[in-house]
């Protein structure tokens, strides 16, 4: 198999298209035609790993953070991520990164986070705005059966955990051939009526290209009525963090014992107690300080992520327990997601999960 062919696989689970603007996602280095020989996966892609996939005939790693975040002028080997890609180049290893992608899924870094504390009634923290669109279509309604199969297979009607889902109106739609047309039914100069079907079906932004030619290729219409509107709906399964509740509430003190214990810290950093049981958890794996007045608007008990400044703390008012857990400890479940997943969709060549430590973070106790 191909990297396209693992590549292409890899993005129908997890979209790159979730990625945030900033981000830098995707075949970081590597041909995209060479066949694949095993895949490592880990969290950063360090010349330590790229020795460990070297060692394991693993000619692809897959990895979260992506190892070439800003523009490379030189490669001479002068810094960590020079050395990694130039070793990585040197023995044909290729470097996929998924990062903000998979932060962004419903079922990514964050629902790990939720599913080793407990969490029940999951729900995006920070879903994302501006990202659907709808498409209204007219078709002939003998054919209106295949343009929705077109549609659902390109990707549109996705809501929530539903999918396939539309909308039919049947009517009548006029249409005149003039010269130079070559009309699916009526004559030329002649006003035709038509039985017809107005289909609705939503879909996210960067299905656009797919979902529009998907519904072209199978309408019999040289010129295809229909018409695309942007929505202030916001895509409430798609996003930056997560937050849900616990069966039952807990003491301050217990919970950071109980988070602890799960994440097997050596340390929380959190701000003053606030004397209120924990019943709802706010997460966000990684650097997310940004999703602190989101976490208290969603009447969030606690709130665990990484990278907290010292004012962010202040943003506590009391009003709910900010725990900085740490960046790698709180994306630590990120590798074993991404080993599962792979492991899922690949069985005709090896996955492995790296054990090589990344995590440049070191506690004196």
């Amino acid at each position: 198999m191909k990297i396209r062919e693992v590549v292409s696989k890899i993005e129908k689970r997890i979209p790159l298209q979730q990625a945030e603007d900033f981000d830098n996602v995707g075949l970081l280095c590597g041909l995209w035609d060479r066949d694949v020989s095993g895949i490592l996966v880990c969290h950063d892609a360090l010349e330590n790993v790229v020795d460990e996939a070297i060692f394991k005939n693993c000619n692809l790693i897959v990895c979260f953070h992506p190892i070439i975040f800003s523009g490379l002028k030189s490669l001479t080997g002068k810094n960590y991520v020079e050395k990694a890609v130039i070793k990585a180049i040197e023995n044909k290893i290729a470097i996929y990164a998924i990062h903000t992608a998979f932060d962004n899924d419903f079922f990514g870094v964050n629902a790990g986070i939720c599913q080793q504390l407990g969490l029940k009634n999951l729900k995006i923290l920070q879903p994302k705005k501006n990202d659907l669109k709808q498409l209204t279509v007219f078709v002939p309604k003998e054919y209106s059966e295949k343009i929705k199969e077109a549609l659902f297979e390109a990707g549109a009607g996705n809501i929530g955990f539903y999918d396939e889902c539309s909308f039919s109106i049947n009517g009548n739609g006029t249409f005149r051939p003039k010269e130079g047309s070559d009309p699916f039914s009526g004559q030329l100069g002649i006003r035709e009526n038509a039985d017809e079907d107005m289909i609705s079906v939503i879909f996210e932004g960067y299905k656009q290209g797919q979902v529009v030619a998907a519904m072209k290729s199978a309408h019999p219409y040289e010129e295809v009525a229909h018409q695309i509107y942007s929505l202030d709906n916001t895509n409430h399964y798609s996003g930056l963090g997560m937050y849900g509740d616990f069966e039952e509430p807990m003491d301050e003190k217990d919970f950071l014992k109980f988070v602890k214990e799960k994440f097997n810290l050596e340390v929380i950093r959190h701000s003053d107690f606030t004397g209120k049981k924990i019943k709802r958890v706010g997460v966000l794996g990684g650097s997310g300080a940004s999703g602190i007045k989101s976490a208290i608007s969603k009447k969030c008990d606690a709130y665990l992520t990484g990278d907290v400044k010292y004012h962010d703390f202040f943003l506590a008012e009391s009003k709910m327990l900010i725990c900085d857990i740490g960046h790698f400890e709180s994306e630590q479940f990120v590798t074993q997601q991404l080993f599962e997943i792979l492991s899922q969709k690949f069985s005709t060549f090896a996955i492995s999960k790296s054990i090589e430590k990344t995590n440049p973070v070191n506690y004196f106790i």
